[in-house]
C-alpha cells in the first residue's frame, strides 16, 4: 500500500474543463478519514461524468479523485467498528466532490460512511447494485408507504437504460408489479423485456400533450429524467398515483399545474440521502424480495485507463445499465469480473 493509482482531477484553466490524469500516490495523499479501504468497486454515475466535465461546478476544490459508489474491503481502521479484511459499502456523504472517492486503488474514509456488507456478499453483485440499487430500493418503498402495490396498476420507469432504471424495473418485476419502460434508445426493448418491463415506450416518438390533465395512465412513476417528462407523469398519473423523482437527466424544470395534485391526488415525492440504518433494512429487503437477476448481463467492468472515455459516454447517454471500475483491472479488456 505504499504506492497506488487513482484517476485524479485537476482545475482547468480559465474555466475550462478540468483535466484527469493517473498518478502515484501514497495514502497521506488522500483526503483525511478513519478508515482506508482498498477499493475492489466503484460505480459510475451521472454525478461523477458531471464532476469530470466540469458542469457545474460540483467540484470546489482541486485536485480531487472522483468516485462515490465505493465497495472495498477495510485495510487498516482507527475506529474499533471495522477491521482488516471486512467488506464495506459506501455512497453519498459528497464523497468524489469535497472528498477523495473511489477511482482510485485504495480511499480513505470516515467510519460513519460505512455500512458492513457481510463475508458472504458477493462484491461484484454488491457493487452492480450499490447505491443505485438503494435508490431504486427506496424509490419503492416510498410509493409503498403511500399506498402503491401490485394490483393498484402500471408502474412506469423512465430514463429506463440508465443505472437506477435498470434495477427499479427488475426490482419492481420481482416483486409483481406491471412495468412499462420509458427510454429514446428503442434498440434497447429487447434488453429491457428480459429484465421484466412489459411495456416498452418510445420517449422519441410520445406525444404528451398540453392539457393540464391527460388520461389517466400509472399508478406509480420512477423517474429519472426530470423536465418535460416529469412534467408529462403528473399530467398522466392515475387518482391517487404516486411518483418518486431520483434524477435530472432531461432538466431540472418542471412546467405543470395544481389540477393533478387537487384534483386527482397525485404524490411526488423526492428520493434524497437517507441514514445508514436505512440503508441496512434497504439491503435486508433486496437480498431477501428483489434481488435484480440480470446484474452480469447489465454490467461492464472497465480499468482506470478506460474511465476518462466510459464517463464522458455516460454524460453523452451513450451507456446502458452499469459500469464498474475495477481500479486494478490494468489494461485488459473490460468484463463482468
Amino acid at each position: 500500500m505504499d504506492e497506488f493509482r487513482a484517476y485524479r482531477l485537476y482545475e482547468g484553466e480559465d474555466g475550462s474543463r478540468p483535466r484527469g490524469r493517473i498518478d502515484t500516490l501514497s495514502v497521506d495523499e488522500l483526503s483525511a478519514g478513519d478508515v482506508v479501504v482498498r477499493v475492489a468497486y466503484c460505480a459510475l454515475n451521472h454525478k461523477a461524468a458531471l464532476a469530470n466535465a466540469g458542469v457545474h461546478r460540483l467540484i470546489r476544490s482541486y485536485p480531487r479523485i472522483g468516485g462515490a459508489e465505493i465497495i472495498g474491503f477495510v485495510e487498516s481502521s482507527d475506529d474499533p467498528r471495522f477491521r482488516h479484511g471486512d467488506l464495506v459499502q459506501s455512497s453519498g456523504h459528497s464523497v468524489g466532490i469535497d472528498h477523495d472517492g473511489g477511482f482510485a486503488q485504495y480511499a480513505r474514509l470516515r467510519a460513519e460512511w460505512l455500512l458492513p456488507l457481510g463475508a458472504r456478499t458477493d462484491p461484484f453483485e454488491a457493487a452492480a447494485i450499490g447505491g443505485n440499487g438503494l435508490c431504486a430500493a427506496m424509490a419503492i418503498r416510498r410509493m409503498e408507504e403511500n399506498g402503491l402495490a401490485p394490483s393498484s396498476g402500471p408502474v412506469i420507469v423512465t430514463g429506463a437504460t440508465g443505472g437506477v432504471s435498470t434495477l427499479a424495473i427488475q426490482m419492481l418485476s420481482r416483486l409483481g408489479y406491471d412495468v412499462c419502460a420509458l427510454t429514446g434508445k428503442p434498440h434497447a426493448a429487447e434488453v429491457l423485456r428480459k429484465l421484466g418491463a412489459a411495456q416498452i415506450i418510445d420517449a422519441n416518438s410520445l406525444t404528451m400533450g398540453q392539457r393540464p390533465l391527460e388520461s389517466a395512465r400509472w399508478a406509480g412513476a420512477i423517474d429519472s429524467v426530470g423536465g418535460a417528462t416529469l412534467s408529462w407523469l403528473t399530467r398522466t398519473m392515475q387518482p391517487g398515483g404516486t411518483i418518486a423523482s431520483i434524477g435530472n437527466a432531461g432538466g431540472a424544470s418542471v412546467d405543470t399545474t395544481v389540477m393533478p395534485f387537487i384534483l386527482r391526488g397525485i404524490t411526488l415525492i423526492g428520493i434524497a440521502a437517507y441514514p445508514l440504518a436505512l440503508r441496512e433494512q434497504l439491503w435486508e429487503r433486496i437480498w431477501a424480495k428483489m434481488r435484480p437477476l440480470h446484474l452480469r448481463e447489465l454490467t461492464r467492468v472497465i480499468g482506470l485507463d478506460e474511465l476518462p472515455a466510459n464517463l464522458d459516454a455516460m454524460l453523452a447517454r451513450q451507456t446502458i445499465g452499469r459500469i464498474l471500475l475495477k481500479p486494478d483491472l490494468g489494461r485488459r479488456p473490460s468484463s463482468a469480473q
